[in-house]
């Protein structure tokens, strides 16, 4: 685990940039192509600017994503693929995009996504760490025995709360209680996590998930399993453990 603390969003947004550009331009030079997989919600936002300015072959890169709320359409403000079509995809000419839709036949969807991931590696993971100590929407208990490649998961109140703070939805009852998510496991099999995780709301989450055994009650913790884990932290994310002044 490499663990790399900055100043702040910014400075820790261009630095995971730096090295998610380095990590892609490797896997094009090896292999013709590089996948990628990419977080959303307000801890990504710097490192989505930085990483679009960098210069990278987007046109030989596959890209995922986490997950999305069931029961919302694109269109929502909330919705992730609004978010990554934003702040990202619109913006690169990447070689494919494989969204999580969630209209129509979740099973289906999820039969669909398994057979495009794991046609090949994938070699960068852009993974947040939530308040609540999740990756994607796997809150805990996360299930960390399946080996499905996504999963319909319930989200718990915790998460909700951490949607509305950050402006997403106008209460906690205005959340989806579902979602369709990547799975822990498929998301270790990433070759490379590099995982953003700046501001003081997430200080809490970040102490437990260095400090703690692997649990599932904290499923980040098992991101302290893979061989080339990246972590980005800020100041503020970091308070607990290094406090700055």
């Amino acid at each position: 685990m490499y663990i790399n603390v900055l100043p702040d969003a910014k400075e820790l947004g261009e630095k995971a940039a730096e090295l998610a550009a380095i990590k892609i331009a490797e896997a094009v030079r090896l292999n013709g192509e590089a996948r990628m997989i990419v977080a959303t919600g307000a801890s990504q936002f710097e490192a989505f600017q930085a990483l679009v300015r960098k210069n990278i072959p987007w046109q030989k890169v596959e890209v995922f994503h986490l997950d999305e709320y069931i029961g919302i359409p694109s269109s929502h403000p909330a919705s992730f693929r609004k978010y990554l079509y934003e702040r990202f995809i619109s913006l690169v000419p990447v070689k494919r995009f494989h969204s999580v839709d969630v209209e129509g036949d979740i099973k289906e969807r999820i039969k669909d996504l398994t057979v495009e991931i794991r046609k090949r590696p994938v070699d960068v993971g852009m993974i947040g760490i939530g308040v609540n100590g999740h990756i994607a929407f796997n809150d805990p208990p996360a299930d960390f025995d399946t080996r499905e490649a996504y999963i319909v998961v319930r989200l718990d109140d915790e998460c909700k709360m951490q949607q509305v703070n950050e402006g997403w939805f106008r209460t906690i009852e205005d959340v989806p209680g579902e979602a369709l998510s990547m799975s822990v496991w498929q998301i270790m099999q990433c070759r490379t996590i590099i995982s953003c995780v700046p501001h003081s709301v997430k200080a809490e989450a970040v102490y437990r998930t260095l400090t703690g055994r692997i649990s599932n009650m904290v499923p980040a913790t098992m991101l302290k399993k893979h061989p080339d884990l990246n972590l980005f932290l800020d100041y503020n994310s970091v308070s607990k453990l290094i406090p700055f002044s």
